[in-house]
């Protein structure tokens, strides 16, 4: 009885561990945790793969041949978030006997090995879009980018006005400036298929429509270490089958299908008997054969049940797509400002990506779009787009130099980012790298159209790469040197001129590198006396 809580509760509480630090980190609107945690962000498995990073897949290949889909209970945040889901769900019913009870199911191996075939096959060709909208760690970066964020500043905002009638200032006011319609609305659909799913058919999500949990299920199902049935200790009671939240053990054969047991332990906890251990078990042929024996009826022994669950799901998804068109298309109206002056010659200028993404298209093949780059941007430049740069860019973080531009020697992004879509950088390659050229329209500038001295641009670009140079009589206007330009967006965000702003940023589809302005020499000067 001591060993089944010993194991629930240790995997509870590496789960907390894990979750809780990933949960802050992508809701830390005030940069108070240290920058070290992005780390956990670096154990999940579709941005290592996404990009290319061996030791962190070989990591959890050996895990899941050793002890299971320990991954998708403990490190992947979108699995714990399922178990919240779940928990919330049970608070009130546990006066019920049986109040949640789960039956085991034949697993749909022929739809989920087919996502699995889809999502990364295309990928090895650069079509991500699938990985994007499937993969579990990005969908639940989406979530709390998108909706727990908000919220959490929302309330601090809540407790700041509070506490101001009170003369205490100890919190201040924050502007929710990063979060969009579009972004709101992916990251609804992608919370409300979750509780769909764990309501009626508990880890659903993750033994059908989640690739990566596929992908760790052809490793799992011949673990060392594993669930399985003492038939001379089990007195069939069904307790195990029926809190099972990946619905994989069939009480009647007394089987344990590892393939979709995602090592929960809630059915060893709840083995009154020792019927069900969790245990070194490298013999376990007739488990094996009883698991692919299921595969080639899988999809025909569907009950209508998982049917019907499933086909919630998707309508769902499918009502929400024309939901989420139509408000990306009225935030394009509402806040069109950056795009429609990004519009020349009735042809859309390509997103600025951030410095270390090398090019767009790179860019394009390598972002899942999970947004911790978006939570971590400190002068909050990046923003996740809809369908205004196409499907193969939605939802990843273009630059926007709304009210803000890139920090001159700020590396946040390249540090944090998962996929290394975004490449670290060092603060001089920072300070080199161009991701757009500024380009000045003279007839927007104030200094042509109102006849008065600006030079906003000029003074707030770090590498001198506009300055002014006469225009007429003595006023002067603002002269762009490519060669210097990095693209920081200083000018584009101070200029005043509204809507169409007199200097914007044109972004380079592959980046590219300028010289370091030189550092103008400061001359001693030796001062007699009192210096006048």
């Amino acid at each position: 009885m001591k060993k089944p809580n010993y194991l629930k509760g240790l995997r509870v509480v590496l789960a907390i561990l894990i979750f809780v630090p990933i949960l802050l980190f992508f809701v830390d609107f005030a940069d108070v945790l240290p920058d070290s945690l992005h780390v956990l962000l670096h154990l999940q498995v579709m941005p290592a793969i996404l990009g290319g990073i061996a030791g962190v897949l070989a990591f959890q290949f050996i895990l899941a041949l050793l002890f299971g889909r320990i991954y998708c209970s403990v490190i992947c945040p979108a699995g714990v978030l399922q178990d919240i889901i779940n928990r919330v769900f049970c608070i009130g019913k546990k006066k019920k006997k049986g109040a949640r009870r789960f039956s085991y199911h034949k697993p749909m191996n022929i739809l989920r090995y087919s996502i699995l075939g889809l999502t990364f096959v295309p990928a090895v060709f650069g079509i991500i879009e699938l990985c994007t909208l499937l993969d579990p760690y990005s969908n639940f970066g989406r979530i709390a980018n998108n909706l727990f964020r908000p919220v959490v500043m929302w309330i601090n905002n809540l407790l700041a006005d509070g506490l101001a009638r009170m003369d205490n200032y100890t919190l201040y006011h924050v502007t929710i400036s990063n979060v969009t319609a579009f972004g709101v609305i992916s990251a609804s659909v992608a919370l409300l298929v979750f509780i769909v799913m764990v309501v009626f058919r508990g880890r659903l999500f993750c033994n059908t429509l989640c690739p990566v949990g596929t992908l760790l299920s052809l490793i799992s199902r011949y673990s060392l270490f594993r669930i399985s049935f003492d038939k001379e200790a089990c007195t069939h009671c069904g307790n195990c089958e029926h809190t099972c939240k990946a619905e994989a053990i069939d009480s009647k054969d007394l089987t344990v299908d590892t393939s979709r047991c995602v090592d929960c332990f809630n059915c060893v906890s709840s083995c009154a008997k020792g019927g069900l251990r969790y245990r070194f078990n490298p013999s376990f042929k007739k488990e094996t054969e009883a698991a692919c024996g299921q595969a080639g009826a899988a999809q025909q022994a569907t009950t209508p049940n998982s049917r019907r669950t499933f086909l919630t799901a998707g309508a769902t998804v499918a009502a929400s797509l024309p939901i989420v068109s139509a408000i990306a298309e009225g935030m394009e109206k509402q806040h069109g400002e950056g795009k429609r002056q990004r519009k020349r010659h009735g042809k859309r200028w390509p997103p600025i990506v951030p410095p270390g993404a090398i090019s767009i298209e790179r860019f394009k093949d390598v972002c899942t779009g999970c947004q911790i780059c978006v939570t971590q941007c400190p002068s909050h430049v990046l923003r996740p787009t809809g369908l205004e740069y196409g499907l193969d860019y939605m939802l990843k973080p273009r630059v926007a130099y709304i009210d803000s531009y890139c920090n001159y020697e700020c590396t946040v992004c390249s540090e944090v980012c998962p996929t290394h879509a975004i490449m670290p950088l060092t603060k001089e390659e920072k300070a080199t790298t161009q991701v757009g050229i500024a380009t000045f329209f003279i007839n927007r500038c104030i200094v042509k159209t109102e006849g008065t001295d600006c030079g906003a641009c000029s003074e707030h670009c770090p590498t001198q790469a506009v300055h002014m140079v006469p225009y007429e009589g003595t006023l002067t206007i603002p002269q762009v040197n490519p060669d210097l330009c990095i693209g920081c967006g200083g000018c584009e965000s101070i200029c005043p001129v509204r809507p169409m702003r007199a200097i914007i940023i044109k972004a380079n589809e592959v980046h590219k590198f300028v010289e370091k302005p030189k550092e103008e020499e400061v001359k001693k000067v030796e001062i007699d006396d009192f210096g006048f």
